[in-house]
């Protein structure tokens, strides 16, 4: 290969990579189908800001995490959710943790997703899943929780008695006369017949509360007749109208209405608390969803009935096996999102870390808790503390101020570039534009990326336009270095190289000092830092690779020795240099 093909290989091989990658960054229609195909499916992910979306902050309740593993926490939370929404093919979340005062939180953002409720739905839907076992039976309440009771009951005693009135004024209206069903509309607490006018239609024996039997069945109240009294039962306080019956003995059934004002017996009220609060309760253990290494659905060969099967990873069968040691003859509770699913009785100590999430399951049930679960369960439980919804319309307004500002820049720089260092300055534009192409590319080919798919925000546009005008800066440092080549008597091929060798250490070291500082950024910073970070880092390198690759071999093309006499055609000032460089001969 003779020098003269050398020196036009490297511009032929610039040329074509730059008309590759400028189809890509404007595709155009070639006619193959699978380019075609392929140049369709590329495309610029935009962040929250720019295409719009959700944002979302929740808040973690850290109570039953041992303190000083809370960030931890707040990390599995942070994993699980990006499962989460990768699973959903949202692009490039945004989950970002955070913390405000004592109060742990991500910060969730969805680019591209419309949908308020559909992005809260991808968060909540995975469960959360706990072990708690069975806590020790208490002999008497304390005294706080004594407090609490009498509390309680007070204002039982008081809704009582407010019903009870009410109920008999009631009770007289319907005696007087008043129309009962437009009564039972009004008043009747009964969401299943209040709109009905109390009408409950017919039913036999034993299907109501016993206190309502025995008014309709065993006391003589005869059709179209009111009972007189009030009837109490669990329910509260029942005014009762007999509006039909039909059939005879065990087949005979009766047709009524009733008003219904719902109240606790306060006495009654007291004694199911206390006994609540006596049975022992359940006690978080320490295993949940994070130590889940897979679930999948199974049948009971018993019951036939669909159960889920829960395998633990190392961690979590230490745990189980502990648990099951302190739990023989004693229940270990299941609980999915804070509801206990199952409480089964521990026969013997499991070692195996396996487990049964069994109950009324259907199939279908089964397979999406499974997946729910395989999909990743939040290791503490989160609450939505703030939801926004941002409009694309912000975004499209930043983005053309964004855009314009760009082109209105690169337009005065290339200006600039032209008039100050001419044929050289031309090349500059040409290497500056072809880098503008090559970065748009890079977005552009990233979206096929699963693990580096770059979204483009507005501080990664700020990045981009802050990296042009340093792919600018090291040209200008090479064309400065041949200036002053030139003026100690240097043609222009051998000044282009040592411009070259000379300005590279400056080059080298400024673009450096910027790569370190993003990746610092990257680092420690938060997503909108770090989109910036990435866009410049990835412009920088693409500057010294435009700077150093394409201006160079394209210099090398143009600067010939037709071009020896006309130096100030190059650069401005090389002219003048020429004079310099003869009487610096000279003097020698």
């Amino acid at each position: 290969m003779n020098a003269r093909t050398k020196r036009w290989l490297m511009p032929l091989i610039i040329i074509v990579f730059a008309s590759i990658a400028g189809l890509i960054a404007n595709p155009k229609s070639t006619g193959v189908g699978w380019v075609d195909g392929t140049l369709g499916k590329l495309k610029i992910n935009m962040g929250l800001d720019l295409q719009g979306g959700v944002h979302l902050v929740y808040e973690a309740d850290m109570t039953n995490i041992e303190k000083g593993k809370e960030a931890d926490a707040l990390n599995g939370i942070q994993d699980v959710i990006e499962r989460r929404v990768n699973a959903f093919g949202v692009a490039e979340p945004v989950i970002q943790p955070s913390k405000v005062g004592g109060s742990y939180r991500l910060i969730v953002e969805l680019a591209g997703v419309k949908n308020i409720e559909e992005a809260k739905n991808i968060i909540r839907e995975t469960p959360f899943l706990e072990f708690r076992e069975e806590g020790e039976q208490k002999e008497e309440l304390d005294s706080e929780q004594q407090e609490i009771i009498d509390e309680q009951v007070v204002q039982a005693e008081k809704t009582f008695d407010e019903k009870k009135q009410k109920a008999e004024e009631l009770l007289e209206k319907a005696l007087s006369g008043e129309d009962f069903a437009q009564l039972a509309k009004d008043n009747s607490e009964d969401p299943g017949s209040g709109e009905q006018g109390g009408d409950l239609d017919f039913f036999k024996k034993e299907v109501m509360v016993p206190e309502f039997d025995q008014v309709v069945f065993e006391n003589e109240l005869k059709v179209g007749e009111i009972y007189p009294e009030l009837v109490v039962s669990q329910f509260g306080f029942h005014i009762i109208e007999k509006t039909d019956e039909r059939g005879e003995g065990d087949d005979k059934e009766v047709r009524a209405s009733h008003i219904l004002l719902q109240a606790s017996d306060p006495e009654g009220l007291r004694e199911a608390f206390t006994q609540q609060l006596l049975q022992p309760q359940f006690e978080p253990t320490g295993l949940t969803g994070k130590e889940l290494e897979r679930s999948q659905v199974d049948f009971d060969p018993q019951t036939s009935q669909p159960v889920v099967l829960l395998q633990f990873n190392n961690e979590g069968k230490d745990l189980f096996k502990d648990i099951t040691e302190r739990s023989v003859g004693k229940q270990v509770a299941i609980y999915l999102d804070g509801n206990i699913i199952s409480a089964p009785v521990v026969n013997d100590v499991i070692r195996n870390g396996e487990a049964i999430i069994s109950g009324r399951f259907t199939t279908k049930e089964a397979q999406e808790l499974a997946q729910r679960l395989n999909a990743g369960a939040l290791p503490v439980p989160i609450t939505l503390v703030s939801q926004q919804s941002v409009e694309a319309s912000l975004g499209k307004t930043s983005l053309d101020k964004s855009l314009k500002a760009g082109l209105w820049g690169l337009a005065a720089v290339g200006v600039f570039m032209v008039l100050y260092y001419r044929i050289a300055g031309v090349v500059a534009v040409i290497a500056l534009t072809i880098y503008t192409i090559l970065m748009v590319s890079i977005f552009k080919l990233s979206s096929l990326s699963q693990t580096f798919t770059i979204t483009l925000t507005l501080s990664g546009i700020a990045g981009f336009i802050l990296s042009v005008g340093m792919a600018v800066d090291a040209n200008i440092l090479i064309f400065e270095r041949m200036k002053e080549e030139i003026k100690r008597g240097r043609d222009l091929k051998s000044s282009l190289e040592e411009g070259f060798r000379r300005a590279w250490t400056s080059i080298r070291d400024g673009n450096f000092s910027t790569i370190l500082t993003c990746l610092i950024l990257m680092t420690f910073g938060t997503g909108f830092i770090k989109g910036f970070a990435i866009t410049l880092i990835i412009g920088v390198l693409l500057s010294m690779f435009t700077a150093i690759v394409v201006t160079r071999a394209l210099l090398r093309v143009i600067l010939g020795a037709w071009l020896e006499k006309y130096k100030g055609l190059v650069i401005v000032g090389a002219k003048d240099y020429n004079k310099d460089s003869e009487q610096i001969i000279q003097n020698k």
